[in-house]
Protein backbone atom coordinates (compact mmCIF):
# COMPACT_ATOMS: atom_id res chain seq x y z
CA UNK A 1 0.00 0.00 0.00
CA UNK A 2 1.49 3.33 -1.06
CA UNK A 3 1.26 6.60 0.87
CA UNK A 4 -1.75 7.91 -1.07
CA UNK A 5 -3.66 4.66 -0.55
CA UNK A 6 -2.83 4.71 3.15
CA UNK A 7 -4.07 8.27 3.48
CA UNK A 8 -7.31 7.44 1.69
CA UNK A 9 -7.79 4.33 3.86
CA UNK A 10 -7.56 6.45 7.02
CA UNK A 11 -10.03 8.95 5.56
CA UNK A 12 -12.46 6.20 4.57
CA UNK A 13 -12.24 4.52 7.96
CA UNK A 14 -12.81 7.86 9.68
CA UNK A 15 -15.79 8.65 7.45
CA UNK A 16 -17.30 5.20 8.05
CA UNK A 17 -16.78 5.48 11.80
CA UNK A 18 -18.29 8.95 12.13
CA UNK A 19 -21.20 8.13 9.86
CA UNK A 20 -22.01 4.88 11.66
CA UNK A 21 -21.74 6.69 15.01
CA UNK A 22 -24.40 9.15 13.89
CA UNK A 23 -26.65 6.40 12.60
CA UNK A 24 -26.38 4.32 15.78
CA UNK A 25 -26.85 7.37 18.00
CA UNK A 26 -30.09 8.10 16.18
CA UNK A 27 -31.32 4.53 16.25
CA UNK A 28 -30.51 3.65 19.85
CA UNK A 29 -31.56 6.99 21.25
CA UNK A 30 -35.04 5.74 20.48
CA UNK A 31 -34.35 2.50 22.35
CA UNK A 32 -32.99 4.30 25.41
CA UNK A 33 -35.98 6.65 25.55
CA UNK A 34 -38.67 4.09 24.64
CA UNK A 35 -39.00 2.52 28.08
CA UNK A 36 -38.74 5.73 30.11
CA UNK A 37 -40.54 8.38 28.01
CA UNK A 38 -42.55 7.04 25.08
CA UNK A 39 -44.47 4.56 27.26
CA UNK A 40 -45.85 7.55 29.21
CA UNK A 41 -46.27 10.21 26.51
CA UNK A 42 -47.30 8.20 23.44
CA UNK A 43 -48.70 4.90 24.76
CA UNK A 44 -50.59 5.73 27.96
CA UNK A 45 -52.25 2.76 29.65
CA UNK A 46 -53.49 1.83 33.10
CA UNK A 47 -51.00 -1.05 33.26
CA UNK A 48 -47.31 0.04 33.12
CA UNK A 49 -46.44 -3.37 31.66
CA UNK A 50 -48.78 -2.79 28.71
CA UNK A 51 -47.55 0.74 27.99
CA UNK A 52 -43.90 -0.35 28.12
CA UNK A 53 -44.64 -3.29 25.86
CA UNK A 54 -46.34 -1.00 23.32
CA UNK A 55 -43.36 1.36 23.36
CA UNK A 56 -41.04 -1.55 22.63
CA UNK A 57 -43.31 -2.71 19.79
CA UNK A 58 -42.49 0.50 17.92
CA UNK A 59 -38.84 -0.12 18.78
CA UNK A 60 -39.16 -3.55 17.11
CA UNK A 61 -40.81 -2.04 14.03
CA UNK A 62 -37.56 -0.22 13.30
CA UNK A 63 -35.82 -3.58 13.07
CA UNK A 64 -38.53 -4.94 10.78
CA UNK A 65 -37.97 -1.98 8.45
CA UNK A 66 -34.20 -2.48 8.36
CA UNK A 67 -34.20 -5.45 5.94
CA UNK A 68 -36.25 -3.32 3.53
CA UNK A 69 -33.55 -0.66 3.65
CA UNK A 70 -30.87 -3.31 3.37
CA UNK A 71 -32.39 -4.77 0.19
CA UNK A 72 -33.13 -1.38 -1.41
CA UNK A 73 -29.80 0.27 -0.70
CA UNK A 74 -27.88 -2.97 -1.06
CA UNK A 75 -29.32 -3.35 -4.57
CA UNK A 76 -28.24 0.13 -5.66
CA UNK A 77 -25.00 -0.09 -3.69
CA UNK A 78 -24.05 -3.16 -5.71
CA UNK A 79 -25.11 -1.53 -8.99
CA UNK A 80 -24.30 2.19 -8.59
CA UNK A 81 -21.79 2.38 -5.75
CA UNK A 82 -21.23 2.29 -2.00
CA UNK A 83 -20.44 5.97 -1.49
CA UNK A 84 -23.63 7.48 -2.94
CA UNK A 85 -25.81 5.16 -0.86
CA UNK A 86 -24.03 6.20 2.33
CA UNK A 87 -24.87 9.84 1.73
CA UNK A 88 -28.53 9.02 1.06
CA UNK A 89 -28.98 6.73 4.06
CA UNK A 90 -27.46 9.31 6.39
CA UNK A 91 -29.98 11.89 5.18
CA UNK A 92 -32.95 9.58 5.73
CA UNK A 93 -31.82 8.37 9.13
CA UNK A 94 -30.85 11.77 10.51
CA UNK A 95 -33.89 13.58 9.18
CA UNK A 96 -36.25 11.07 10.76
CA UNK A 97 -34.55 11.41 14.14
CA UNK A 98 -34.75 15.20 14.15
CA UNK A 99 -38.45 15.10 13.27
CA UNK A 100 -39.19 12.81 16.25
CA UNK A 101 -38.23 15.76 18.48
CA UNK A 102 -41.25 17.68 17.18
CA UNK A 103 -44.03 15.06 17.45
CA UNK A 104 -46.86 16.20 19.79
CA UNK A 105 -47.85 13.81 22.59
CA UNK A 106 -50.90 11.55 22.83
CA UNK A 107 -52.65 14.06 25.08
CA UNK A 108 -52.20 16.74 22.39
CA UNK A 109 -53.19 14.97 19.15
CA UNK A 110 -54.49 11.59 20.27
CA UNK A 111 -53.85 8.49 18.19
CA UNK A 112 -51.92 10.50 15.56
CA UNK A 113 -49.04 10.80 18.04
CA UNK A 114 -48.11 7.09 18.07
CA UNK A 115 -48.85 6.87 14.33
CA UNK A 116 -46.35 9.65 13.55
CA UNK A 117 -43.83 8.07 15.91
CA UNK A 118 -44.29 4.71 14.20
CA UNK A 119 -43.81 6.21 10.72
CA UNK A 120 -40.57 7.96 11.65
CA UNK A 121 -39.33 4.82 13.38
CA UNK A 122 -39.88 2.94 10.12
CA UNK A 123 -37.89 5.58 8.24
CA UNK A 124 -35.10 5.25 10.82
CA UNK A 125 -35.03 1.53 10.21
CA UNK A 126 -34.92 1.88 6.42
CA UNK A 127 -32.05 4.37 6.66
CA UNK A 128 -29.98 2.23 9.02
CA UNK A 129 -30.78 -0.86 6.99
CA UNK A 130 -28.74 0.54 4.12
CA UNK A 131 -26.17 2.35 6.25
CA UNK A 132 -24.44 -0.49 8.07
CA UNK A 133 -23.45 -2.59 5.06
CA UNK A 134 -22.12 0.37 3.12
CA UNK A 135 -20.08 1.79 6.01
CA UNK A 136 -18.49 -1.57 6.72
CA UNK A 137 -17.76 -2.30 3.07
CA UNK A 138 -16.04 1.01 2.45
CA UNK A 139 -13.54 0.17 5.21
CA UNK A 140 -13.31 -3.55 4.38
CA UNK A 141 -12.79 -3.11 0.64
CA UNK A 142 -10.18 -0.35 1.03
CA UNK A 143 -8.16 -2.36 3.60
CA UNK A 144 -5.17 -4.62 2.79
CA UNK A 145 -6.03 -8.34 2.80
CA UNK A 146 -4.12 -9.19 5.97
CA UNK A 147 -5.83 -6.46 8.04
CA UNK A 148 -9.42 -6.49 6.82
CA UNK A 149 -10.76 -7.68 10.17
CA UNK A 150 -9.02 -4.85 11.98
CA UNK A 151 -10.10 -2.04 9.65
CA UNK A 152 -13.63 -3.39 9.13
CA UNK A 153 -14.09 -3.32 12.91
CA UNK A 154 -13.73 0.46 13.09
CA UNK A 155 -17.21 1.23 11.70
CA UNK A 156 -18.42 -1.22 14.36
CA UNK A 157 -17.07 1.11 17.02
CA UNK A 158 -19.77 3.51 15.84
CA UNK A 159 -22.29 1.30 17.62
CA UNK A 160 -20.60 1.71 21.00
CA UNK A 161 -19.91 5.43 20.50
CA UNK A 162 -23.49 5.94 19.31
CA UNK A 163 -24.84 4.12 22.35
CA UNK A 164 -22.42 6.04 24.57
CA UNK A 165 -23.68 9.33 23.15
CA UNK A 166 -27.34 8.29 23.32
CA UNK A 167 -27.24 7.03 26.90
CA UNK A 168 -24.80 9.75 27.92
CA UNK A 169 -26.92 12.60 26.54
CA UNK A 170 -30.09 11.20 28.11
CA UNK A 171 -28.23 10.57 31.36
CA UNK A 172 -26.85 14.11 31.41
CA UNK A 173 -30.27 15.61 30.74
CA UNK A 174 -31.82 13.38 33.41
CA UNK A 175 -29.22 14.56 35.92
CA UNK A 176 -29.40 18.27 35.14
CA UNK A 177 -33.15 18.64 34.57
CA UNK A 178 -36.07 17.99 36.85
CA UNK A 179 -38.36 15.09 36.03
CA UNK A 180 -40.98 17.48 34.71
CA UNK A 181 -38.49 19.33 32.49
CA UNK A 182 -37.04 16.11 31.13
CA UNK A 183 -40.45 14.67 30.26
CA UNK A 184 -41.71 17.98 28.80
CA UNK A 185 -38.81 18.95 26.53
CA UNK A 186 -35.48 17.50 27.71
CA UNK A 187 -35.76 14.24 25.79
CA UNK A 188 -36.68 16.20 22.64
CA UNK A 189 -33.38 18.08 22.86
CA UNK A 190 -31.52 14.75 22.62
CA UNK A 191 -33.22 14.01 19.29
CA UNK A 192 -32.74 17.54 17.97
CA UNK A 193 -28.97 17.37 18.55
CA UNK A 194 -28.81 14.85 15.72
CA UNK A 195 -29.04 17.73 13.22
CA UNK A 196 -25.52 18.89 14.12
CA UNK A 197 -24.12 15.39 13.66
CA UNK A 198 -25.79 15.01 10.26
CA UNK A 199 -24.00 18.01 8.75
CA UNK A 200 -20.65 16.79 10.08
CA UNK A 201 -21.12 13.28 8.73
CA UNK A 202 -22.34 14.49 5.35
CA UNK A 203 -19.31 16.75 4.84
CA UNK A 204 -16.89 13.92 5.61
CA UNK A 205 -18.61 11.31 3.46
CA UNK A 206 -18.65 13.52 0.39
CA UNK A 207 -14.85 13.63 0.48
CA UNK A 208 -13.91 9.94 0.17
CA UNK A 209 -13.32 7.77 -2.90
CA UNK A 210 -15.39 4.82 -4.05
CA UNK A 211 -14.44 1.30 -2.91
CA UNK A 212 -11.63 -0.14 -5.11
CA UNK A 213 -13.25 -3.58 -5.25
CA UNK A 214 -16.55 -2.13 -6.46
CA UNK A 215 -14.67 0.08 -8.92
CA UNK A 216 -13.11 -3.07 -10.36
CA UNK A 217 -16.54 -4.69 -10.65
CA UNK A 218 -17.81 -1.66 -12.58
CA UNK A 219 -14.76 -1.46 -14.84
CA UNK A 220 -15.01 -5.13 -15.78
CA UNK A 221 -18.80 -4.80 -16.20
CA UNK A 222 -19.49 -7.67 -13.79
CA UNK A 223 -22.30 -5.99 -11.88
CA UNK A 224 -25.16 -8.26 -10.93
CA UNK A 225 -28.41 -7.56 -12.77
CA UNK A 226 -30.43 -8.56 -9.71
CA UNK A 227 -28.20 -8.79 -6.59
CA UNK A 228 -30.88 -10.16 -4.24
CA UNK A 229 -31.69 -13.00 -6.66
CA UNK A 230 -28.03 -13.88 -7.23
CA UNK A 231 -27.40 -13.72 -3.49
CA UNK A 232 -29.98 -16.44 -2.84
CA UNK A 233 -29.06 -18.52 -5.87
CA UNK A 234 -25.36 -18.87 -5.08
CA UNK A 235 -25.18 -18.28 -1.33
CA UNK A 236 -28.26 -19.76 0.36
CA UNK A 237 -26.28 -21.65 2.99
CA UNK A 238 -24.10 -18.65 3.75
CA UNK A 239 -27.15 -16.42 4.18
CA UNK A 240 -28.81 -18.82 6.64
CA UNK A 241 -25.61 -19.49 8.59
CA UNK A 242 -24.83 -15.78 8.76
CA UNK A 243 -28.28 -14.99 10.17
CA UNK A 244 -27.82 -17.66 12.82
CA UNK A 245 -24.39 -16.30 13.74
CA UNK A 246 -25.90 -12.85 14.17
CA UNK A 247 -28.34 -14.09 16.84
CA UNK A 248 -26.15 -13.55 19.94
CA UNK A 249 -25.10 -10.11 18.72
CA UNK A 250 -28.67 -8.81 18.48
CA UNK A 251 -29.96 -10.50 21.62
CA UNK A 252 -27.04 -9.57 23.87
CA UNK A 253 -26.82 -5.98 22.75
CA UNK A 254 -30.50 -5.29 23.28
CA UNK A 255 -30.63 -7.09 26.62
CA UNK A 256 -27.58 -5.37 28.09
CA UNK A 257 -27.67 -2.06 26.23
CA UNK A 258 -31.41 -1.37 26.01
CA UNK A 259 -33.53 -3.58 28.26
CA UNK A 260 -31.15 -3.51 31.23
CA UNK A 261 -32.04 0.16 31.75
CA UNK A 262 -35.73 -0.73 32.11
CA UNK A 263 -34.86 -3.68 34.37
CA UNK A 264 -32.62 -1.64 36.64
CA UNK A 265 -34.99 1.33 36.95
CA UNK A 266 -38.27 -0.63 37.03
CA UNK A 267 -37.51 -3.86 38.88
CA UNK A 268 -34.47 -2.99 41.02
CA UNK A 269 -35.50 0.66 41.53
CA UNK A 270 -32.06 1.97 40.54
CA UNK A 271 -32.01 5.63 39.50
CA UNK A 272 -32.21 6.30 35.77
CA UNK A 273 -28.96 8.26 35.91
CA UNK A 274 -27.03 5.37 37.51
CA UNK A 275 -28.44 2.86 35.03
CA UNK A 276 -27.56 5.04 32.04
CA UNK A 277 -24.07 5.70 33.39
CA UNK A 278 -23.45 1.97 33.72
CA UNK A 279 -24.39 1.37 30.08
CA UNK A 280 -22.35 4.42 29.03
CA UNK A 281 -19.23 3.13 30.80
CA UNK A 282 -19.64 -0.26 29.14
CA UNK A 283 -19.99 1.39 25.74
CA UNK A 284 -16.83 3.41 26.39
CA UNK A 285 -14.84 0.28 27.26
CA UNK A 286 -16.24 -1.47 24.19
CA UNK A 287 -14.72 1.19 21.90
CA UNK A 288 -11.25 -0.16 22.70
CA UNK A 289 -12.04 -3.88 22.62
CA UNK A 290 -13.85 -3.97 19.27
CA UNK A 291 -10.68 -3.28 17.20
CA UNK A 292 -8.68 -5.58 19.48
CA UNK A 293 -10.93 -8.51 18.62
CA UNK A 294 -11.03 -7.44 14.97
CA UNK A 295 -7.23 -7.68 14.99
CA UNK A 296 -7.32 -11.04 16.77
CA UNK A 297 -9.60 -12.39 14.03
CA UNK A 298 -6.94 -11.44 11.48
CA UNK A 299 -4.41 -13.49 13.43
CA UNK A 300 -6.29 -16.61 14.51
CA UNK A 301 -9.24 -16.72 12.12
CA UNK A 302 -12.65 -15.13 11.86
CA UNK A 303 -14.81 -18.13 12.79
CA UNK A 304 -12.60 -19.29 15.65
CA UNK A 305 -12.78 -15.85 17.28
CA UNK A 306 -16.53 -15.59 16.72
CA UNK A 307 -17.29 -19.14 17.90
CA UNK A 308 -15.51 -18.74 21.24
CA UNK A 309 -16.93 -15.24 21.63
CA UNK A 310 -20.51 -16.42 21.06
CA UNK A 311 -20.35 -19.03 23.82
CA UNK A 312 -18.57 -16.85 26.38
CA UNK A 313 -20.81 -13.85 25.68
CA UNK A 314 -24.00 -15.90 25.97
CA UNK A 315 -22.95 -17.60 29.21
CA UNK A 316 -21.93 -14.28 30.78
CA UNK A 317 -25.59 -13.28 31.10
CA UNK A 318 -26.08 -15.71 34.00
CA UNK A 319 -23.55 -14.16 36.41
CA UNK A 320 -24.29 -10.65 35.12
CA UNK A 321 -27.98 -10.72 36.04
CA UNK A 322 -27.32 -12.67 39.26
CA UNK A 323 -24.93 -9.97 40.48
CA UNK A 324 -27.38 -7.24 39.45
CA UNK A 325 -30.25 -8.85 41.34
CA UNK A 326 -28.07 -9.47 44.42
CA UNK A 327 -26.30 -6.10 44.33
CA UNK A 328 -28.35 -4.54 47.10
CA UNK A 329 -28.37 -1.32 45.10
CA UNK A 330 -24.55 -1.08 44.91
CA UNK A 331 -23.73 0.94 41.79
CA UNK A 332 -20.21 -0.53 41.66
CA UNK A 333 -21.53 -4.08 41.49
CA UNK A 334 -24.19 -3.14 38.95
CA UNK A 335 -21.75 -1.27 36.74
CA UNK A 336 -19.23 -4.13 36.75
CA UNK A 337 -22.08 -6.53 35.93
CA UNK A 338 -22.67 -4.51 32.77
CA UNK A 339 -19.14 -3.40 31.85
CA UNK A 340 -17.42 -6.81 31.87
CA UNK A 341 -19.92 -8.77 29.74
CA UNK A 342 -21.12 -5.89 27.57
CA UNK A 343 -18.00 -3.75 27.27
CA UNK A 344 -15.45 -6.56 26.89
CA UNK A 345 -16.93 -9.98 26.10
CA UNK A 346 -19.53 -8.76 23.61
CA UNK A 347 -16.75 -7.10 21.58
CA UNK A 348 -15.35 -10.57 20.82
CA UNK A 349 -18.44 -11.07 18.66
CA UNK A 350 -19.07 -7.62 17.31
CA UNK A 351 -15.44 -6.88 16.44
CA UNK A 352 -14.89 -9.64 13.84
CA UNK A 353 -18.51 -9.77 12.69
CA UNK A 354 -18.23 -7.22 9.86
CA UNK A 355 -15.36 -8.96 8.09
CA UNK A 356 -16.92 -12.38 8.71
CA UNK A 357 -20.15 -11.40 6.97
CA UNK A 358 -18.33 -9.58 4.15
CA UNK A 359 -16.34 -12.72 3.37
CA UNK A 360 -19.50 -14.73 2.83
CA UNK A 361 -20.17 -12.95 -0.49
CA UNK A 362 -18.49 -11.88 -3.73
CA UNK A 363 -17.99 -8.15 -4.26
CA UNK A 364 -20.76 -7.88 -6.84
CA UNK A 365 -23.46 -8.94 -4.33
CA UNK A 366 -21.64 -8.17 -1.09
CA UNK A 367 -23.57 -5.02 -0.14
CA UNK A 368 -26.89 -6.80 -0.63
CA UNK A 369 -25.75 -10.05 0.97
CA UNK A 370 -24.27 -8.80 4.18
CA UNK A 371 -26.98 -6.14 4.60
CA UNK A 372 -29.67 -8.80 4.27
CA UNK A 373 -27.95 -11.17 6.70
CA UNK A 374 -27.41 -8.47 9.30
CA UNK A 375 -30.73 -6.66 8.98
CA UNK A 376 -33.18 -9.51 8.40
CA UNK A 377 -31.82 -11.50 11.33
CA UNK A 378 -32.12 -8.32 13.37
CA UNK A 379 -35.92 -8.66 13.36
CA UNK A 380 -35.68 -11.77 15.55
CA UNK A 381 -32.34 -11.21 17.24
CA UNK A 382 -32.73 -7.51 18.07
CA UNK A 383 -36.20 -6.13 17.45
CA UNK A 384 -38.13 -8.76 19.42
CA UNK A 385 -35.63 -9.03 22.27
CA UNK A 386 -36.95 -6.18 24.49
CA UNK A 387 -40.48 -7.58 24.06
CA UNK A 388 -39.34 -11.12 24.92
CA UNK A 389 -37.29 -9.82 27.83
CA UNK A 390 -40.25 -7.84 29.22
CA UNK A 391 -42.51 -10.89 28.92
CA UNK A 392 -40.00 -13.29 30.53
CA UNK A 393 -39.41 -10.92 33.43
CA UNK A 394 -43.15 -10.49 33.99
CA UNK A 395 -43.79 -14.24 33.73
CA UNK A 396 -41.04 -15.04 36.25
CA UNK A 397 -42.22 -12.43 38.80
CA UNK A 398 -39.27 -10.11 38.24
CA UNK A 399 -36.58 -12.81 38.38
CA UNK A 400 -34.10 -12.49 35.47
CA UNK A 401 -33.22 -16.21 35.33
CA UNK A 402 -35.36 -17.06 32.28
CA UNK A 403 -34.08 -13.97 30.51
CA UNK A 404 -30.46 -14.96 31.17
CA UNK A 405 -31.13 -18.50 29.92
CA UNK A 406 -32.61 -17.03 26.73
CA UNK A 407 -29.34 -15.16 26.16
CA UNK A 408 -27.38 -18.39 26.71
CA UNK A 409 -29.60 -20.08 24.14
CA UNK A 410 -28.82 -17.34 21.64
CA UNK A 411 -25.09 -17.84 22.21
CA UNK A 412 -25.36 -21.57 21.51
CA UNK A 413 -27.32 -20.97 18.29
CA UNK A 414 -24.68 -18.54 17.06
CA UNK A 415 -21.83 -20.88 17.94
CA UNK A 416 -23.47 -23.71 15.97
CA UNK A 417 -24.05 -21.40 13.01
CA UNK A 418 -20.42 -20.27 12.97
CA UNK A 419 -19.33 -23.90 12.99
CA UNK A 420 -21.54 -24.39 9.94
CA UNK A 421 -19.82 -21.45 8.24
CA UNK A 422 -16.47 -23.04 9.03
CA UNK A 423 -17.54 -26.35 7.49
CA UNK A 424 -18.57 -24.53 4.33
CA UNK A 425 -15.51 -22.24 4.27
CA UNK A 426 -12.76 -23.85 6.40
CA UNK A 427 -10.19 -21.25 5.34
CA UNK A 428 -12.04 -18.67 7.47
CA UNK A 429 -10.97 -20.72 10.51
CA UNK A 430 -7.35 -20.95 9.43
CA UNK A 431 -6.79 -17.27 8.67
CA UNK A 432 -8.56 -13.97 8.97
CA UNK A 433 -8.99 -12.84 5.38
CA UNK A 434 -9.02 -14.51 2.02
CA UNK A 435 -8.78 -11.34 -0.04
CA UNK A 436 -11.14 -10.47 -2.83
CA UNK A 437 -12.09 -14.04 -3.67
CA UNK A 438 -12.91 -15.21 -0.18
CA UNK A 439 -16.39 -16.40 -1.08
CA UNK A 440 -16.77 -20.03 -2.04
CA UNK A 441 -19.49 -20.32 -4.64
CA UNK A 442 -22.09 -22.87 -3.63
CA UNK A 443 -25.62 -23.55 -4.72
CA UNK A 444 -28.32 -24.32 -2.23
CA UNK A 445 -27.89 -24.77 1.49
Amino acid sequence: MNKAEGKMLKRVVGASLIGSTIEWYDFFLYGVVAGIVFNHLYFPADDPFVSTLLAYVTFAVGFIARPVGGVIFGHFGDKIGRKSMLVLTLSIMGGSTVLIAFIPTYDQIGVWAPICLLFLRVMQGIGLGGEWGGAVLMAYEHAPDARKGFYASFPQIGLSIGLLLASGVVGFLSFTLSEGQFMAWGWRLAFGLSAILIFLGMWIRLNVSESPEFTEVKETKKESKMPIKEMWHNNTGNVLAGMGARYIDGVFFNVMGVFSITYLTGTLQISRTDALLGVSLAAFVMCFFIPIFGHISDLVGRTRTYWIGSLITGLSALPAFWFMSQSGGSTTVIWLSIIIPFGILYASVYGPEAALFAELFDAKVRYTGMSFVYQFSGIFASGLTPIIATALLEYNDGSPLLLALYVVFAGVISAISVKWINIRQPDLMQRGSNGKNSNIETTGS
